[in-house]
Protein backbone atom coordinates (compact mmCIF):
# COMPACT_ATOMS: atom_id res chain seq x y z
CA UNK A 1 0.00 0.00 0.00
CA UNK A 2 1.12 3.54 -0.70
CA UNK A 3 1.88 6.03 2.02
CA UNK A 4 -0.98 8.48 2.56
CA UNK A 5 -0.08 12.01 3.59
CA UNK A 6 -3.22 12.90 5.51
CA UNK A 7 -3.29 16.26 7.19
CA UNK A 8 0.23 17.02 5.91
CA UNK A 9 -1.04 17.53 2.37
CA UNK A 10 -1.22 20.96 0.72
CA UNK A 11 0.24 23.05 3.52
CA UNK A 12 -0.17 26.83 3.30
CA UNK A 13 2.92 28.87 2.54
CA UNK A 14 4.15 30.64 5.69
CA UNK A 15 7.85 30.34 4.95
CA UNK A 16 8.12 27.80 7.79
CA UNK A 17 6.62 24.34 7.12
CA UNK A 18 6.75 23.28 10.77
CA UNK A 19 4.83 26.42 11.72
CA UNK A 20 2.26 25.60 9.02
CA UNK A 21 1.82 22.09 10.47
CA UNK A 22 1.57 23.47 13.99
CA UNK A 23 -1.08 26.04 13.03
CA UNK A 24 -3.08 23.48 11.05
CA UNK A 25 -3.20 21.10 14.04
CA UNK A 26 -4.12 23.95 16.38
CA UNK A 27 -7.08 25.08 14.30
CA UNK A 28 -8.30 21.54 13.72
CA UNK A 29 -8.15 21.02 17.49
CA UNK A 30 -10.78 23.74 17.75
CA UNK A 31 -13.14 21.37 15.89
CA UNK A 32 -12.41 18.58 18.35
CA UNK A 33 -9.86 16.65 16.32
CA UNK A 34 -7.01 15.01 18.24
CA UNK A 35 -3.74 13.41 17.10
CA UNK A 36 -5.41 10.03 16.51
CA UNK A 37 -7.96 11.65 14.19
CA UNK A 38 -5.29 13.54 12.32
CA UNK A 39 -3.20 10.40 11.79
CA UNK A 40 -5.84 8.88 9.53
CA UNK A 41 -6.25 9.15 5.75
CA UNK A 42 -8.26 12.28 5.01
CA UNK A 43 -11.24 11.70 2.72
CA UNK A 44 -12.76 14.83 1.25
CA UNK A 45 -16.47 14.71 0.41
CA UNK A 46 -17.58 17.23 -2.22
CA UNK A 47 -21.09 18.30 -1.26
CA UNK A 48 -23.31 19.82 -3.98
CA UNK A 49 -26.45 20.19 -1.88
CA UNK A 50 -28.30 23.50 -2.13
CA UNK A 51 -31.78 24.85 -1.60
CA UNK A 52 -31.57 25.94 -5.24
CA UNK A 53 -31.03 22.34 -6.33
CA UNK A 54 -34.21 20.43 -5.52
CA UNK A 55 -32.78 17.24 -7.06
CA UNK A 56 -30.20 17.16 -4.25
CA UNK A 57 -32.60 17.66 -1.34
CA UNK A 58 -31.79 14.26 0.26
CA UNK A 59 -28.01 14.61 0.18
CA UNK A 60 -27.67 15.16 3.93
CA UNK A 61 -28.57 11.50 4.49
CA UNK A 62 -26.10 10.37 1.85
CA UNK A 63 -23.31 12.44 3.42
CA UNK A 64 -23.97 10.82 6.81
CA UNK A 65 -23.76 7.40 5.17
CA UNK A 66 -20.53 8.32 3.38
CA UNK A 67 -19.01 9.61 6.62
CA UNK A 68 -20.00 6.39 8.40
CA UNK A 69 -18.29 4.29 5.74
CA UNK A 70 -15.12 6.39 5.88
CA UNK A 71 -14.96 6.16 9.67
CA UNK A 72 -15.58 2.41 9.65
CA UNK A 73 -12.60 1.95 7.32
CA UNK A 74 -10.30 4.06 9.46
CA UNK A 75 -10.38 7.33 7.56
CA UNK A 76 -11.35 10.85 8.57
CA UNK A 77 -14.16 12.38 6.47
CA UNK A 78 -14.12 16.12 5.83
CA UNK A 79 -17.03 17.59 3.89
CA UNK A 80 -16.54 20.64 1.70
CA UNK A 81 -19.18 22.47 -0.28
CA UNK A 82 -19.03 23.50 -3.91
CA UNK A 83 -21.46 25.33 -6.14
CA UNK A 84 -24.54 23.35 -7.12
CA UNK A 85 -26.30 23.77 -10.47
CA UNK A 86 -29.87 22.81 -11.20
CA UNK A 87 -31.01 23.15 -14.81
CA UNK A 88 -34.47 24.40 -13.82
CA UNK A 89 -33.38 27.11 -11.39
CA UNK A 90 -30.35 28.44 -13.29
CA UNK A 91 -30.20 31.10 -16.01
CA UNK A 92 -29.33 30.98 -18.82
CA UNK A 93 -28.19 27.35 -18.60
CA UNK A 94 -26.11 25.19 -16.27
CA UNK A 95 -23.84 24.35 -19.19
CA UNK A 96 -22.36 27.83 -18.76
CA UNK A 97 -21.28 26.78 -15.27
CA UNK A 98 -20.17 23.17 -15.81
CA UNK A 99 -16.58 24.27 -16.48
CA UNK A 100 -16.71 26.71 -13.56
CA UNK A 101 -17.75 23.91 -11.20
CA UNK A 102 -15.02 21.69 -12.67
CA UNK A 103 -12.45 24.41 -12.05
CA UNK A 104 -13.77 25.15 -8.56
CA UNK A 105 -13.78 21.48 -7.55
CA UNK A 106 -10.29 20.87 -8.95
CA UNK A 107 -8.90 23.88 -7.12
CA UNK A 108 -10.52 22.86 -3.83
CA UNK A 109 -9.08 19.35 -4.17
CA UNK A 110 -5.64 20.82 -4.80
CA UNK A 111 -5.88 23.47 -2.09
CA UNK A 112 -7.16 21.37 0.82
CA UNK A 113 -5.64 18.33 2.51
CA UNK A 114 -7.25 15.10 1.29
CA UNK A 115 -5.86 11.69 0.33
CA UNK A 116 -8.97 10.79 -1.66
CA UNK A 117 -12.16 12.54 -2.67
CA UNK A 118 -15.75 11.36 -2.93
CA UNK A 119 -17.66 13.35 -5.53
CA UNK A 120 -21.31 13.63 -4.52
CA UNK A 121 -23.39 14.93 -7.42
CA UNK A 122 -26.56 14.24 -9.32
CA UNK A 123 -28.24 16.93 -11.38
CA UNK A 124 -27.02 17.10 -14.96
CA UNK A 125 -23.81 19.11 -14.99
CA UNK A 126 -22.52 18.34 -11.50
CA UNK A 127 -21.41 14.80 -12.37
CA UNK A 128 -19.39 15.58 -15.53
CA UNK A 129 -17.91 18.67 -13.85
CA UNK A 130 -16.77 16.58 -10.89
CA UNK A 131 -15.28 13.89 -13.12
CA UNK A 132 -13.41 16.52 -15.13
CA UNK A 133 -12.04 17.93 -11.88
CA UNK A 134 -11.05 14.53 -10.54
CA UNK A 135 -9.18 13.65 -13.73
CA UNK A 136 -7.25 16.93 -13.66
CA UNK A 137 -6.47 16.85 -9.92
CA UNK A 138 -5.62 13.13 -10.17
CA UNK A 139 -5.91 12.04 -6.58
CA UNK A 140 -7.87 8.88 -5.68
CA UNK A 141 -11.53 9.62 -6.39
CA UNK A 142 -14.88 7.96 -6.82
CA UNK A 143 -18.34 9.20 -7.74
CA UNK A 144 -21.60 8.90 -5.84
CA UNK A 145 -24.94 10.33 -7.00
CA UNK A 146 -28.14 11.27 -5.23
CA UNK A 147 -30.19 8.93 -7.43
CA UNK A 148 -33.34 9.34 -9.52
CA UNK A 149 -36.68 10.50 -8.16
CA UNK A 150 -39.69 8.24 -7.90
CA UNK A 151 -42.64 8.23 -10.27
CA UNK A 152 -46.17 9.44 -9.58
CA UNK A 153 -49.63 9.25 -11.18
CA UNK A 154 -52.21 11.61 -12.69
CA UNK A 155 -55.57 10.41 -13.97
CA UNK A 156 -54.25 6.86 -14.11
CA UNK A 157 -51.12 7.85 -16.08
CA UNK A 158 -47.74 7.07 -14.59
CA UNK A 159 -45.62 10.23 -14.52
CA UNK A 160 -41.94 10.97 -14.16
CA UNK A 161 -39.98 14.13 -14.78
CA UNK A 162 -39.11 15.19 -17.28
CA UNK A 163 -40.05 13.39 -20.50
CA UNK A 164 -43.65 13.40 -19.28
CA UNK A 165 -43.26 17.11 -18.47
CA UNK A 166 -42.62 17.74 -22.15
CA UNK A 167 -45.26 15.32 -23.42
CA UNK A 168 -48.01 16.84 -21.30
CA UNK A 169 -46.91 20.41 -22.01
CA UNK A 170 -47.12 19.61 -25.72
CA UNK A 171 -50.64 18.26 -25.12
CA UNK A 172 -51.53 21.48 -23.31
CA UNK A 173 -50.23 23.58 -26.21
CA UNK A 174 -52.30 21.43 -28.56
CA UNK A 175 -55.45 22.07 -26.51
CA UNK A 176 -55.73 18.47 -25.32
CA UNK A 177 -55.30 19.44 -21.63
CA UNK A 178 -56.91 22.50 -20.08
CA UNK A 179 -55.42 24.99 -17.60
CA UNK A 180 -56.76 23.13 -14.58
CA UNK A 181 -55.33 19.88 -15.88
CA UNK A 182 -51.84 21.22 -16.48
CA UNK A 183 -51.89 22.85 -13.02
CA UNK A 184 -52.71 19.45 -11.51
CA UNK A 185 -49.94 17.80 -13.51
CA UNK A 186 -47.50 20.43 -12.24
CA UNK A 187 -48.05 19.27 -8.67
CA UNK A 188 -47.49 15.58 -9.48
CA UNK A 189 -44.58 15.46 -11.90
CA UNK A 190 -41.79 15.58 -9.31
CA UNK A 191 -42.80 13.12 -6.64
CA UNK A 192 -39.63 13.11 -4.52
CA UNK A 193 -36.10 14.36 -4.28
CA UNK A 194 -33.65 13.05 -6.85
CA UNK A 195 -32.83 13.59 -10.49
CA UNK A 196 -35.21 13.07 -13.42
CA UNK A 197 -37.02 9.73 -13.30
CA UNK A 198 -36.16 8.87 -16.91
CA UNK A 199 -32.94 8.23 -18.84
CA UNK A 200 -32.18 11.95 -19.06
CA UNK A 201 -28.74 13.46 -18.73
CA UNK A 202 -28.46 12.99 -14.96
CA UNK A 203 -29.29 9.27 -15.08
CA UNK A 204 -27.20 8.81 -18.22
CA UNK A 205 -24.16 10.41 -16.60
CA UNK A 206 -24.61 8.32 -13.46
CA UNK A 207 -24.52 5.27 -15.73
CA UNK A 208 -21.45 6.70 -17.48
CA UNK A 209 -19.66 6.93 -14.11
CA UNK A 210 -20.28 3.24 -13.55
CA UNK A 211 -19.33 2.32 -17.13
CA UNK A 212 -16.08 4.31 -16.86
CA UNK A 213 -15.17 2.52 -13.65
CA UNK A 214 -15.39 5.66 -11.49
CA UNK A 215 -18.31 4.39 -9.37
CA UNK A 216 -18.79 1.20 -7.39
CA UNK A 217 -21.10 -1.31 -9.11
CA UNK A 218 -24.82 -0.76 -8.74
CA UNK A 219 -24.59 2.90 -7.80
CA UNK A 220 -26.17 4.55 -10.82
CA UNK A 221 -29.80 3.60 -10.34
CA UNK A 222 -31.00 3.22 -6.70
CA UNK A 223 -33.72 5.83 -6.10
CA UNK A 224 -33.01 8.90 -4.03
CA UNK A 225 -33.45 8.38 -0.27
CA UNK A 226 -33.80 4.59 -0.68
CA UNK A 227 -32.07 2.14 1.63
CA UNK A 228 -30.03 0.84 -1.31
CA UNK A 229 -28.84 4.37 -2.07
CA UNK A 230 -27.62 4.76 1.53
CA UNK A 231 -25.97 1.34 1.64
CA UNK A 232 -24.10 2.13 -1.57
CA UNK A 233 -22.90 5.36 0.04
CA UNK A 234 -21.57 3.51 3.09
CA UNK A 235 -19.74 1.07 0.82
CA UNK A 236 -18.32 3.97 -1.19
CA UNK A 237 -17.07 5.65 1.99
CA UNK A 238 -15.24 2.48 2.98
CA UNK A 239 -13.81 2.07 -0.49
CA UNK A 240 -12.50 5.63 -0.60
CA UNK A 241 -10.16 4.87 2.31
CA UNK A 242 -8.74 1.87 0.44
CA UNK A 243 -8.26 4.02 -2.66
CA UNK A 244 -6.34 6.53 -0.55
CA UNK A 245 -4.09 3.88 0.99
CA UNK A 246 -3.47 2.21 -2.40
CA UNK A 247 -3.06 5.54 -4.21
CA UNK A 248 -5.46 4.37 -6.92
CA UNK A 249 -5.93 7.51 -9.02
CA UNK A 250 -8.13 8.27 -12.04
CA UNK A 251 -5.03 8.13 -14.25
CA UNK A 252 -4.66 4.46 -13.24
CA UNK A 253 -8.32 3.70 -13.96
CA UNK A 254 -9.37 5.61 -17.06
CA UNK A 255 -8.16 4.34 -20.43
CA UNK A 256 -9.26 4.19 -24.04
CA UNK A 257 -11.06 0.95 -23.10
CA UNK A 258 -13.00 2.79 -20.37
CA UNK A 259 -14.33 5.35 -22.82
CA UNK A 260 -15.10 2.75 -25.48
CA UNK A 261 -17.23 0.94 -22.91
CA UNK A 262 -18.97 4.14 -21.83
CA UNK A 263 -19.90 5.02 -25.42
CA UNK A 264 -21.27 1.52 -26.01
CA UNK A 265 -23.33 1.73 -22.82
CA UNK A 266 -24.61 5.16 -23.87
CA UNK A 267 -25.93 3.72 -27.14
CA UNK A 268 -27.46 0.66 -25.45
CA UNK A 269 -29.20 2.95 -22.95
CA UNK A 270 -30.62 5.25 -25.62
CA UNK A 271 -29.04 7.83 -23.33
CA UNK A 272 -28.76 11.59 -23.44
CA UNK A 273 -27.02 13.30 -26.35
CA UNK A 274 -25.47 15.61 -23.73
CA UNK A 275 -23.29 12.68 -22.68
CA UNK A 276 -21.44 12.99 -25.99
CA UNK A 277 -20.20 16.45 -25.01
CA UNK A 278 -19.43 15.42 -21.43
CA UNK A 279 -17.53 12.25 -22.37
CA UNK A 280 -15.44 14.20 -24.88
CA UNK A 281 -14.62 16.75 -22.16
CA UNK A 282 -13.67 14.09 -19.59
CA UNK A 283 -11.55 12.23 -22.14
CA UNK A 284 -9.88 15.50 -23.10
CA UNK A 285 -8.89 16.08 -19.48
CA UNK A 286 -7.39 12.57 -19.40
CA UNK A 287 -5.46 13.13 -22.63
CA UNK A 288 -7.42 10.32 -24.32
CA UNK A 289 -8.55 10.81 -27.91
CA UNK A 290 -12.33 10.49 -28.24
CA UNK A 291 -13.86 11.80 -31.45
CA UNK A 292 -17.40 11.88 -32.83
CA UNK A 293 -16.30 9.22 -35.31
CA UNK A 294 -15.74 6.87 -32.36
CA UNK A 295 -19.31 7.39 -31.19
CA UNK A 296 -20.71 6.62 -34.64
CA UNK A 297 -18.46 3.59 -35.17
CA UNK A 298 -19.59 2.07 -31.87
CA UNK A 299 -23.22 3.15 -32.32
CA UNK A 300 -23.74 1.28 -35.58
CA UNK A 301 -22.50 -1.92 -33.86
CA UNK A 302 -24.61 -1.58 -30.70
CA UNK A 303 -28.36 -2.24 -30.36
CA UNK A 304 -30.76 -0.40 -28.08
CA UNK A 305 -31.27 -2.61 -25.01
CA UNK A 306 -32.91 -0.43 -22.35
CA UNK A 307 -36.62 0.37 -22.37
CA UNK A 308 -36.56 3.76 -20.62
CA UNK A 309 -38.02 7.09 -21.65
CA UNK A 310 -37.42 9.01 -23.82
CA UNK A 311 -36.13 6.19 -26.06
CA UNK A 312 -38.55 3.66 -24.54
CA UNK A 313 -41.47 3.48 -22.13
CA UNK A 314 -40.04 2.74 -18.68
CA UNK A 315 -38.50 4.73 -15.84
CA UNK A 316 -35.32 4.57 -13.78
CA UNK A 317 -37.20 2.69 -11.04
CA UNK A 318 -37.84 -0.04 -13.60
CA UNK A 319 -34.24 -0.05 -14.81
CA UNK A 320 -33.05 -0.43 -11.22
CA UNK A 321 -35.52 -3.23 -10.46
CA UNK A 322 -34.30 -5.04 -13.58
CA UNK A 323 -30.73 -5.09 -12.28
CA UNK A 324 -29.44 -1.67 -13.27
CA UNK A 325 -25.98 -1.20 -14.71
CA UNK A 326 -24.54 -4.59 -13.63
CA UNK A 327 -27.28 -6.36 -15.59
CA UNK A 328 -26.82 -4.11 -18.62
CA UNK A 329 -23.03 -4.58 -18.58
CA UNK A 330 -23.56 -8.34 -18.39
CA UNK A 331 -25.90 -8.20 -21.39
CA UNK A 332 -23.28 -6.20 -23.31
CA UNK A 333 -20.27 -8.18 -22.08
CA UNK A 334 -19.47 -9.76 -25.44
CA UNK A 335 -19.05 -6.27 -26.91
CA UNK A 336 -17.14 -4.61 -24.04
CA UNK A 337 -13.45 -4.11 -23.35
CA UNK A 338 -13.21 -6.38 -20.32
CA UNK A 339 -9.69 -5.29 -19.41
CA UNK A 340 -10.97 -1.87 -18.29
CA UNK A 341 -10.21 -1.19 -14.62
CA UNK A 342 -12.42 0.36 -11.93
CA UNK A 343 -12.41 1.90 -8.46
CA UNK A 344 -13.53 -1.49 -7.15
CA UNK A 345 -9.92 -2.60 -7.66
CA UNK A 346 -10.52 -5.16 -10.38
CA UNK A 347 -11.17 -5.35 -14.09
CA UNK A 348 -14.58 -5.30 -15.70
CA UNK A 349 -14.15 -9.01 -16.40
CA UNK A 350 -13.79 -9.62 -12.66
CA UNK A 351 -16.81 -7.46 -11.83
CA UNK A 352 -19.03 -9.29 -14.31
CA UNK A 353 -17.90 -12.79 -13.35
CA UNK A 354 -20.59 -13.01 -10.68
CA UNK A 355 -23.21 -10.77 -12.31
CA UNK A 356 -26.50 -12.21 -13.52
CA UNK A 357 -27.84 -11.95 -17.04
CA UNK A 358 -31.05 -9.91 -17.41
CA UNK A 359 -33.94 -12.23 -16.54
CA UNK A 360 -36.68 -13.38 -18.90
CA UNK A 361 -39.20 -12.14 -16.31
CA UNK A 362 -38.56 -8.50 -17.17
CA UNK A 363 -38.47 -6.49 -20.38
CA UNK A 364 -36.60 -3.34 -19.34
CA UNK A 365 -33.07 -4.62 -20.08
CA UNK A 366 -32.97 -6.74 -23.22
CA UNK A 367 -30.28 -9.03 -24.57
CA UNK A 368 -28.24 -8.36 -27.69
CA UNK A 369 -30.04 -11.31 -29.31
CA UNK A 370 -33.48 -9.78 -28.65
CA UNK A 371 -32.91 -6.01 -28.42
CA UNK A 372 -35.48 -3.29 -27.90
CA UNK A 373 -34.32 -1.50 -31.03
CA UNK A 374 -31.76 -1.71 -33.81
CA UNK A 375 -28.18 -0.51 -33.73
CA UNK A 376 -27.60 3.22 -33.99
CA UNK A 377 -29.85 4.72 -31.28
CA UNK A 378 -27.39 7.63 -31.42
CA UNK A 379 -25.97 8.83 -34.71
CA UNK A 380 -23.36 11.34 -35.78
CA UNK A 381 -24.16 13.55 -38.76
CA UNK A 382 -21.73 15.33 -41.05
CA UNK A 383 -22.21 17.55 -44.08
CA UNK A 384 -22.27 21.12 -45.27
CA UNK A 385 -24.29 22.22 -42.21
CA UNK A 386 -22.00 20.45 -39.74
CA UNK A 387 -18.45 20.10 -41.10
CA UNK A 388 -17.16 19.07 -37.66
CA UNK A 389 -20.21 16.98 -36.87
CA UNK A 390 -23.62 17.00 -35.22
CA UNK A 391 -25.50 14.37 -33.23
CA UNK A 392 -29.05 13.07 -33.24
CA UNK A 393 -30.83 10.64 -30.93
CA UNK A 394 -32.30 8.36 -33.59
CA UNK A 395 -34.10 6.26 -30.98
CA UNK A 396 -36.20 9.30 -30.00
CA UNK A 397 -36.82 10.53 -33.56
CA UNK A 398 -39.77 9.83 -35.85
CA UNK A 399 -38.94 7.10 -38.42
CA UNK A 400 -40.84 8.92 -41.15
CA UNK A 401 -38.46 11.87 -40.74
CA UNK A 402 -35.21 9.89 -40.84
CA UNK A 403 -34.82 11.10 -44.41
CA UNK A 404 -36.29 14.55 -44.96
CA UNK A 405 -35.81 17.51 -47.25
CA UNK A 406 -37.50 20.86 -46.60
CA UNK A 407 -37.19 24.65 -46.49
CA UNK A 408 -35.52 26.22 -43.48
CA UNK A 409 -37.15 28.69 -41.14
CA UNK A 410 -34.33 30.35 -39.23
CA UNK A 411 -34.46 31.66 -35.67
CA UNK A 412 -31.46 33.78 -34.68
CA UNK A 413 -31.53 32.98 -30.95
CA UNK A 414 -33.60 31.16 -28.34
CA UNK A 415 -35.30 34.48 -27.56
CA UNK A 416 -36.16 34.96 -31.24
CA UNK A 417 -37.65 31.47 -31.36
CA UNK A 418 -39.72 32.05 -28.23
CA UNK A 419 -41.07 35.29 -29.69
CA UNK A 420 -41.99 33.99 -33.15
CA UNK A 421 -42.49 30.22 -33.10
CA UNK A 422 -46.28 30.48 -32.70
CA UNK A 423 -46.80 33.32 -35.18
CA UNK A 424 -49.20 32.08 -37.91
CA UNK A 425 -47.72 34.67 -40.26
CA UNK A 426 -44.68 32.40 -40.66
CA UNK A 427 -46.88 30.00 -42.58
CA UNK A 428 -45.15 26.94 -41.25
CA UNK A 429 -46.08 23.43 -42.28
CA UNK A 430 -44.88 19.98 -41.20
CA UNK A 431 -42.42 19.95 -44.12
CA UNK A 432 -40.46 22.96 -42.85
CA UNK A 433 -37.15 22.56 -41.02
CA UNK A 434 -36.93 24.67 -37.87
CA UNK A 435 -33.39 26.03 -37.45
CA UNK A 436 -32.18 27.55 -34.18
CA UNK A 437 -28.76 29.18 -34.34
CA UNK A 438 -26.60 31.23 -32.01
CA UNK A 439 -27.29 28.69 -29.29
CA UNK A 440 -23.81 27.16 -29.29
CA UNK A 441 -20.97 27.34 -26.75
CA UNK A 442 -19.67 30.82 -27.62
CA UNK A 443 -23.00 32.45 -28.47
CA UNK A 444 -25.07 31.21 -25.54
CA UNK A 445 -23.21 28.46 -23.61
CA UNK A 446 -25.41 25.83 -25.28
CA UNK A 447 -28.79 26.10 -23.55
CA UNK A 448 -31.23 23.19 -23.78
CA UNK A 449 -33.28 25.16 -26.31
CA UNK A 450 -32.82 23.04 -29.43
CA UNK A 451 -36.00 20.99 -28.89
CA UNK A 452 -38.11 23.84 -30.24
CA UNK A 453 -41.81 23.34 -29.56
CA UNK A 454 -44.09 22.43 -32.43
CA UNK A 455 -45.83 25.70 -33.43
CA UNK A 456 -49.11 25.87 -31.53
CA UNK A 457 -51.28 26.13 -34.63
CA UNK A 458 -49.65 22.98 -36.06
CA UNK A 459 -49.87 21.15 -32.71
CA UNK A 460 -53.63 21.73 -32.65
CA UNK A 461 -53.77 20.10 -36.09
CA UNK A 462 -52.11 16.98 -34.69
CA UNK A 463 -48.50 17.58 -35.78
CA UNK A 464 -46.28 15.82 -33.22
CA UNK A 465 -42.80 16.18 -34.70
CA UNK A 466 -40.81 18.24 -37.20
CA UNK A 467 -37.16 18.24 -38.20
CA UNK A 468 -35.23 20.70 -36.08
CA UNK A 469 -31.57 21.69 -36.41
CA UNK A 470 -29.42 23.65 -33.96
CA UNK A 471 -25.94 24.38 -32.67
CA UNK A 472 -27.43 24.15 -29.17
CA UNK A 473 -28.43 21.20 -26.97
CA UNK A 474 -31.60 19.55 -25.89
CA UNK A 475 -32.44 18.02 -22.54
CA UNK A 476 -31.69 14.34 -22.18
CA UNK A 477 -35.36 13.94 -21.34
CA UNK A 478 -36.49 15.42 -24.68
CA UNK A 479 -37.53 13.58 -27.83
CA UNK A 480 -38.08 14.35 -31.49
CA UNK A 481 -36.17 14.53 -34.77
CA UNK A 482 -33.60 17.09 -33.70
CA UNK A 483 -30.07 17.48 -35.05
CA UNK A 484 -27.93 18.96 -32.28
CA UNK A 485 -24.49 20.40 -31.53
CA UNK A 486 -23.85 21.48 -35.14
CA UNK A 487 -20.15 22.27 -35.18
CA UNK A 488 -18.69 24.77 -35.75
CA UNK A 489 -21.47 26.91 -34.34
CA UNK A 490 -22.97 29.94 -36.06
CA UNK A 491 -21.26 32.44 -33.73
CA UNK A 492 -17.77 31.43 -34.89
CA UNK A 493 -18.63 31.35 -38.58
CA UNK A 494 -20.21 27.90 -38.84
CA UNK A 495 -22.58 27.22 -41.75
CA UNK A 496 -25.73 27.66 -39.62
CA UNK A 497 -24.83 31.34 -39.45
CA UNK A 498 -25.10 31.60 -43.24
CA UNK A 499 -28.58 30.07 -43.64
CA UNK A 500 -31.52 32.08 -44.98
CA UNK A 501 -35.21 31.31 -44.71
CA UNK A 502 -36.21 29.05 -47.57
CA UNK A 503 -32.82 27.36 -48.02
CA UNK A 504 -33.35 23.64 -48.54
CA UNK A 505 -32.03 21.50 -45.68
CA UNK A 506 -31.56 17.76 -46.20
CA UNK A 507 -31.39 15.29 -43.30
CA UNK A 508 -30.43 11.64 -43.79
CA UNK A 509 -30.01 9.91 -40.44
CA UNK A 510 -29.13 6.49 -41.78
CA UNK A 511 -26.66 8.04 -44.21
CA UNK A 512 -25.20 10.24 -41.48
CA UNK A 513 -25.72 13.47 -43.44
CA UNK A 514 -26.92 17.01 -42.69
CA UNK A 515 -26.64 19.38 -45.63
CA UNK A 516 -27.89 22.63 -47.09
CA UNK A 517 -28.46 22.70 -50.84
CA UNK A 518 -26.35 25.74 -51.71
CA UNK A 519 -23.52 26.13 -54.17
CA UNK A 520 -19.99 26.70 -52.94
CA UNK A 521 -20.00 30.14 -54.56
CA UNK A 522 -23.19 31.17 -52.76
CA UNK A 523 -21.79 29.99 -49.43
CA UNK A 524 -18.56 31.91 -50.08
CA UNK A 525 -20.52 35.06 -50.94
CA UNK A 526 -22.57 34.84 -47.75
CA UNK A 527 -19.47 34.20 -45.67
CA UNK A 528 -17.94 37.46 -46.87
CA UNK A 529 -20.98 39.32 -45.50
CA UNK A 530 -21.06 37.49 -42.16
CA UNK A 531 -20.19 39.50 -39.02
CA UNK A 532 -19.17 37.85 -35.75
CA UNK A 533 -21.30 38.73 -32.73
CA UNK A 534 -19.62 40.64 -29.86
CA UNK A 535 -18.38 38.79 -26.78
CA UNK A 536 -19.95 39.47 -23.38
CA UNK A 537 -18.40 42.47 -21.65
CA UNK A 538 -17.22 41.01 -18.33
CA UNK A 539 -17.12 38.26 -15.76
CA UNK A 540 -17.26 34.50 -16.06
CA UNK A 541 -19.26 34.62 -19.28
CA UNK A 542 -16.51 36.66 -20.95
CA UNK A 543 -13.86 34.17 -19.82
CA UNK A 544 -16.04 31.28 -20.92
CA UNK A 545 -16.72 32.65 -24.40
CA UNK A 546 -13.07 33.58 -24.97
CA UNK A 547 -11.79 30.08 -24.13
CA UNK A 548 -14.57 27.53 -24.71
CA UNK A 549 -13.96 24.83 -27.30
CA UNK A 550 -16.57 23.71 -29.80
CA UNK A 551 -19.09 20.99 -29.00
CA UNK A 552 -17.26 18.19 -30.81
CA UNK A 553 -14.32 18.80 -28.45
CA UNK A 554 -16.45 18.71 -25.30
CA UNK A 555 -17.01 22.47 -24.84
CA UNK A 556 -14.27 22.53 -22.20
CA UNK A 557 -12.04 25.56 -21.75
CA UNK A 558 -8.85 25.40 -23.81
CA UNK A 559 -6.78 26.56 -20.82
CA UNK A 560 -7.89 23.55 -18.74
CA UNK A 561 -6.70 20.83 -21.10
CA UNK A 562 -3.52 18.94 -20.20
Amino acid sequence: MGKFKGIERNLPEHGDREFSRYMRRAFLASSGFDHEDLGRPIIGIADTSSDYNTCHRDMAQIIKALERGVLEAGGLPLVFTTSSWNEILTAPTTMLYRNLLAMETEELIRAQPMDAVILLGGCDKTVPAQLMAAVSADIPALAVVCGPMRTSYWQGQRLGACTDCRRLWAAFRAGEIDQAGIAAVEQRLCASGGTCAVMGTASTMACMCEALGMMLPGGASPPSASAERLRHAVESGRRAVVLARDDLRPSKILSASSFSNAVRVLVALGGSTNAVIHLCAIAGRAGIELALEDFDRIAVQTPLLVDCKPSGKGYMEDFHAAGGMPALLKALSAKLELDAFSVSGCSLAGLLAGAEEPGDWQSVIRSCDAPLGPCGSLRVLEGSLAPDGAVIKAAAASPELFKHRGPAVVFDSPADAAARIDDPALGLGPHHVLVLRNAGPVAAAMPEAASLPIPAYLATQGVKDMVRVSDGRMSGTAYGTIALHCSPEAAVGGPLGLLHDGDIVALDIEGGRLDVELSDSEIACRREQWVAPPLPARGWQRIYCAHVLQAHRGADLDLLLP
